[in-house]
Parts: structure tokens; C-alpha cells; sequence
């Protein structure tokens, strides 16, 4: 099993990601405290300051959308704020957002006395009632889980004990409800969306190692998805895609908790479900609508619905799960494919918003979400998701001695191996890091995105192994140097390995690629490039149709390469058509911002 290194030992460097943590960042703090806390202090009777009566909805200080206090999710974004806001303190050690998150903290402490002690929710107890009495409500598990996250988090990552005593005194309140549903309606607490409550009660029994936080795991455990996954057979088609991911990390954590292998093997099975039974588009996404799309049947539902975010996010989060697990790099390869594609491709680069959606249809537009007039689910989900990048780069092999480079993302880590201090720094070897591309002025025209060089250093001499993956959409064999001599390292199980004593060295690798064309299952005539993980879009507002020789797609693409010292001298994964009627531009997935797009074409027969 793989250990994740503290995300305090990891600091994302220049880059797109980089670029893009803190573009999110800069939301974050944006958003207004009061108003971030405003259904809460409604809930507690708290009056806020103007806003006794409201003559003026549009000019009042208010989040609206789905924050809205007449919105029965109401609440819900703080919990991932929480979430988010505690996960760069821990990287970065910004004590601004630290500062933030504790006088959020000490607030919510605040409601939760004018409450009576222990409801901190941003909806009223009665939503429970109403679960409890088969009356339809908006989800106040979904709601509650968030709130109870964010502060999980908030401990977890920035120490606050006041965090931990708010939940403290919170799970009293579930322990009597759920003790009160045991002999009203034990299926109540299955409704509201409850999926990710299972992880979040296991993940404060690891924490406190305190029993009520087993007995409320073992009240939301008997759902209906772990008996379906025990008969075989398709689980999930048309079910609702974010309300079961949850699940599978709600099993996961109680694996790693408990050692049973029945919650491994519930994992497992529902990874074989979602993905290896399904299928996916070239993103990743296995959805349309927030519903699972059939098996192998993605053509069917192409159209401006495709891949909800939160469900690329926490698809992500099963991977790690799996992948920390096992260390087969079909998980690594399957989150570098959604980093790209999803992380990226649907967060606004200009002011951190989501995309709800990720539409895959012909003459496609995003759809991107306001500043504070939307807060969808997928608000929350993409500003944890820009500050998970550190958790999944480095991992240890401590029974092999390894140190694992599962993620190419420009990064130094410094960590402690026995008694030396070791740093790692990776980046893609470049003179200006704006687009993480390669250029040096004496290779001879000989440009690439992939490239990576890496430093090691070891304040004393250490002996282990580099275990760099592979990814598996590489053209050829990885080059290799070391110190400037060509290497012929082992490649064994998906991973480059280099076993030596660091001291002061320098690797490069480069990962040759090129351009593939990925069709859909169910409609082969149906395709999209890839260049690497990256899903290439092409600047037209229809499918007009390609002709050529598709299993060489060099020969319908020619690279499309700008040289201004604006961006950087050579901007990489750009693309236009060949020999084709009409002559389109196709450029990454996660560039296009209010271009219109076609990610998918039909494959013409040349006659």
C-alpha cells in the first residue's frame, strides 16, 4: 500500500496548475464572510447588519442561487470552502486564509449555542422531520455532510480543535436521530443524500477513535447500492451519478480503517461498475444529466449535459483511494485524464468558476457559473478540487523503499527520509512557465510539451528508489538521462524505476506522444482527438466531418505553434486540419474559455 505524504511537505510550483490554484485562491477570498455565513446565522436568529428588511434584492449583500435563503440547499458552499480554505493553509501556510477560516469557525461555534448547544446547520432540523415523515426536501443530508466535512477538514488540516468540538456536540444530535428513525422510519436515514455521510463518520472515528462515531457508521451503512453491487450485474445505470460516488469512499475509508476486505472489495466493485463496465468519453466523465449513462453507450447521450463536475471531482477521489492501494496506474492515468479535462477544462481561467456541465455535443458552449448569483453543487466541489493538486503527486512504497512520482505537475517536495533531508523538484524544463512547455534554443527546432527534468537532492547521501509512471498513452519508449548520461532504468508494473545513492543529481525524461483519435463505443463513426491526456477541441460550430487516414492522425493535423514572448516562445497541443474542406483549429480542451466547440467528429470514408 502507497502512503500519501503530507501535502505540507509539497508546494506546487509556476505552471498551469499553479496558475490556476491561485486564480481559485483569489475566489476564495473574494467571497464575503457575512455572506458566507449567512444562512447560518439566519438559522440562529442572528440579524445581520442592513439586512433586517430587504427593499432591494439585487443590492443587497447577499449570496443568492442555490445560497439563496428561500433554497432549501442553502448553506452547502461553506462546508467545501471550509474544506478548501484549510487545504491551502496546509500547502502553503497562508495565514490570511487561515485567519478566515477561524473567525468562520468561531461563528459557526456561536450559532451553534443560539441553536441550543448542538444543531450547527444552515437548514432547520425540521427538513429531518420531514425526511422522517416521507416528505420531499432538498437533500439536508447533502447539506449537513458538507458543513460537517468542511469542519472535519478544518481540524485536519489547520488544527482547529474548535472545529472538532463543534462536530462534537453536532453528532449528539444524530446519535438521537437516528437512535428516534430506528423505530419511525429506519429508511430515512438513506434519504436527503446521505452518501457521503458513511466517510465523514468513519473519518471522525480514525480521528477521535471516539465509539459513537462507529455506531453512527454503522446506522448509514446498510444502503442499497453495497446489496446491489453484491448481486453482480449493473448497479448504477440511470442512477443519480453524485448521490452514489460518495458511497465508494464511505467504503473505502472503513477498509482502511477496519482492514475488512468486504469494504475493499465494495470499492472495487463499484470502480468495475462505474468505469470498466461503462466506459467513458475521451474526458473521463461516465454521465449525462447527473444520471450514469448506459454501458458503452456515451454517443447516445452526447449534448450540453455531459460530465457533471462533482462527479469528475470525486471520481477522482475513488481513484486515490484504489490507486493508494494497489499502485496500478490505471488510476494515475485515469486522474491525470480528468485533471486536464475536467479540473481544468471546467474552471473558469479567468475567475475560478465551474462549469456545472462540460457539453461534448457538436457546437458546444460552457456554461459558466457567477461569482455569488449561482453556487451550484459543483461550486464547492471545484474549489476543493483546485487545492487537492499536493495529495496527488508523491507517494511512499515504504515496504520497497520507493519514492513514487505518480503526477507530472510542476512541484518540490521536501521530506525527511531516515536521517537525511531529501527535495524533489519536478518541472517540465522550460525558460518561461506560463505554458508549461519545453524550449531550448539549441535543440534544433525540436519541440514538445513532455519533457520533464527533476532534481534530487539529499543532505546526506540516501539509497532508494525513483519510481516515475509511465504514462500509458506514451509513443515509443521513455528517454532517460542521468547527470547527463543516457540511462536504461528498468520499467516494471507501469513505473520507470531508478534505484542509486542521491546526492546532487539531475534526471530528464522525455515521453514522446502524439495525437490519437478516441471514437465512441456505441458510434465508431464518432471521434475526438487526444494529444497525451489532453482532449483537443476544434474551433467550429458543427461537425462537419474529417476524411484521412484516422489510425495516423499526424497526417490529418499539423501542429499550429504561435512564437510571441507574450505567452511563451512556443505554445504547444495546437492544431489544424489538413486537406480538409474546411480547415479547423483545434486546441485543448482546458483553453477553450467562450469559444464555441466540437470535441467529437464523424470520421468521413474517402472515396
Amino acid at each position: 500500500m502507497f502512503k500519501k505524504i503530507d501535502r505540507k511537505n509539497i508546494t506546487v510550483l509556476p505552471g498551469v496548475f499553479r496558475e490556476r490554484m491561485d486564480i481559485n485562491r483569489k475566489y476564495l477570498m473574494e467571497l464575503d464572510t457575512q455572506c458566507l455565513l449567512q444562512n447560518f446565522y439566519l438559522e440562529a436568529g442572528i440579524i445581520m447588519l442592513g439586512l433586517q428588511v430587504v427593499d432591494d434584492p439585487a443590492r443587497a449583500n447577499l449570496h443568492w442561487g442555490w445560497e439563496a435563503p428561500t433554497c432549501q440547499l442553502r448553506g452547502h458552499f461553506l462546508g467545501h470552502w471550509l474544506s478548501a480554505a484549510a487545504a491551502y493553509y496546509a500547502s502553503e501556510n497562508d495565514m490570511e486564509i487561515k485567519t478566515k477560516l477561524d473567525k468562520i469557525i468561531s461563528e459557526l461555534a456561536r450559532c451553534q449555542q443560539l441553536n441550543g448547544g448542538e444543531w450547527i446547520g444552515s437548514i432547520p432540523e425540521k427538513y429531518f422531520d420531514m425526511l422522517a415523515n416521507n416528505q420531499y426536501v432538498w437533500s439536508p443530508q447533502y447539506v449537513m455532510h458538507k458543513t460537517i466535512m468542511g469542519l472535519t477538514d478544518a481540524y485536519k488540516y489547520a488544527g482547529s480543535d474548535q472545529a472538532l468540538d463543534i462536530i462534537d456536540r453536532l453528532s449528539d444530535w444524530y446519535i438521537r436521530w437516528t437512535n428516534a428513525m430506528q423505530e419511525k422510519n429506519p429508511a430515512a436515514v438513506y434519504g436527503g443524500e446521505q452518501g457521503g455521510m458513511l466517510e465523514a463518520w468513519a473519518e471522525l472515528y480514525e480521528i477521535t477513535e471516539n465509539d459513537k462515531y462507529m455506531r453512527l457508521v454503522g446506522r448509514y451503512w446498510d444502503n442499497g447500492l453495497f446489496a446491489a453491487l453484491d448481486k453482480g450485474g449493473d448497479a448504477l445505470t440511470n442512477d443519480h451519478a453524485n448521490a452514489s460516488i460518495p458511497l465508494s469512499h464511505g467504503s473505502a475509508k472503513l477498509y482502511e480503517i477496519t482492514g475488512d476486505e468486504k469494504w475493499r472489495r465494495y470499492t472495487e466493485l463499484f470502480w468495475k461498475n462505474a468505469v470498466t463496465d461503462r466506459g467513458m468519453y475521451c474526458t473521463g466523465g461516465q454521465n449525462a444529466g447527473e444520471f450514469w449513462i448506459p454501458p458503452f453507450m456515451q454517443g447516445q447521450f452526447l449534448g450540453e449535459t455531459d460530465q457533471e463536475f462533482c462527479t469528475i471531482y470525486n471520481m477522482v477521489r475513488t481513484a486515490s483511494y484504489l490507486y493508494k492501494w494497489t499502485g496500478d496506474v490505471q488510476y494515475a492515468d485515469y486522474i491525470e485524464k480528468c485533471l486536464y479535462n475536467g479540473f481544468l477544462a471546467q474552471q473558469n481561467p479567468d475567475i475560478g468558476t465551474p462549469a456545472y456541465f462540460l457539453p461534448l455535443g457538436s457546437g458546444s458552449r460552457k456554461k459558466w457559473g457567477s461569482k455569488t448569483h449561482d453556487f451550484w453543487c459543483c461550486h464547492g466541489t471545484m474549489v476543493q478540487a483546485q487545492a487537492l493538486y499536493p495529495e496527488l503527486i508523491y507517494f511512499e512504497d515504504e515496504q520497497n523503499d520507493r519514492l513514487i512520482i505518480s503526477q507530472y505537475i510542476p512541484s518540490k517536495l521536501k521530506y525527511n527520509r531516515g536521517n537525511s533531508s531529501v527535495c524533489v523538484e519536478q518541472s517540465t524544463d522550460m525558460k518561461s512557465y506560463n505554458c508549461q512547455t519545453f524550449f531550448d534554443e539549441h535543440d534544433g527546432g525540436n519541440m514538445s510539451r513532455w519533457p520533464l527534468k527533476f532534481t534530487v537532492n539529499s543532505s546526506v547521501p540516501e539509497k532508494f528508489t525513483l519510481s516515475l509512471r509511465v504514462p500509458c498513452w506514451i509513443k515509443g519508449e521513455p528517454i532517460v538521462h542521468i547527470n547527463g548520461l543516457m540511462q536504461n532504468p528498468e520499467i516494471s508494473g507501469g513505473y520507470l524505476n531508478i534505484t542509486k545513492l542521491w546526492s546532487d543529481d539531475e534526471i530528464r525524461i522525455f515521453f514522446p506522444s502524439a495525437p490519437v483519435m478516441e471514437s465512441l463505443p456505441d458510434m465508431p463513426e464518432l471521434a475526438a482527438f487526444v494529444d497525451g491526456p489532453i482532449v483537443l477541441a476544434g474551433l467550429t460550430d458543427c461537425d462537419c466531418g474529417l476524411s484521412g487516414d484516422f489510425e495516423n492522425p499526424e497526417e490529418i493535423l499539423a501542429p499550429r505553434t504561435e512564437h510571441t514572448y507574450g505567452t511563451f516562445p512556443w505554445k504547444q497541443n495546437c492544431y489544424i486540419t489538413r486537406n480538409q474542406p474546411k480547415n479547423i483549429l483545434f486546441k485543448p480542451l482546458y483553453e477553450i474559455t467562450d469559444e464555441t466547440y466540437t470535441v467529437y467528429f464523424t470520421k468521413k470514408q474517402n472515396v
